[in-house]
């Protein structure tokens, strides 16, 4: 059976039935270091948080450690 007639039934893109998200080594590694750093400095709030790695020249965005 193709791909076509299941996700019309669905009313689902057909792309999203072949996508694979990439997964970067470096990012687990800078996601492990904004909880380390969550959990140190848990009163500073996110924004605080955030500031911490771009010390260490990584490009990390508020929002992003909001949401972790």
């Amino acid at each position: 059976m193709s791909e076509s007639k299941p996700c019309g039934v669905l009313a689902q893109p057909r792309g999203t039935q072949r996508y694979v998200p990439t997964v970067r080594a470096e990012e687990d590694l800078r996601t492990q270091a904004i909880v380390r750093l969550a959990c140190q400095y848990g009163g500073y709030g996110y924004r605080m948080v955030a500031g911490r790695p771009r010390l260490g020249g990584w490009r990390v965005g508020k929002d992003r450690v909001s949401r972790i």
